[in-house]
């Protein structure tokens, strides 16, 4: 079952609807998602637990969202 607007809000937070529209794009699940987003909260503890690098769906995720922290960064 594709992931709607409200599953991306639910996980992230209040987002831009750009980046909204281009996780679901992905085609991602909401636990690829929730996945994603825990790397780009805290990669070091997940590191730390002997995780694997984020691959395929979950490594785009994690681009989409590092993007969209620098932009609101600069």
């Amino acid at each position: 079952m594709p992931m709607t607007s409200d599953d991306v809000i639910t996980i992230l937070g209040p987002v831009d609807e750009a980046l909204v529209a281009d996780v679901i794009a992905t085609g991602a699940t909401q636990a690829e998602l929730a996945e994603a987003f825990s790397w780009v909260s805290n990669d070091e503890a997940l590191i730390g637990e002997g995780r694997h690098l984020p691959a395929g769906r979950v490594a785009a995720l994690v681009d989409l969202l590092t993007a969209d922290e620098e932009e609101q960064a600069d």
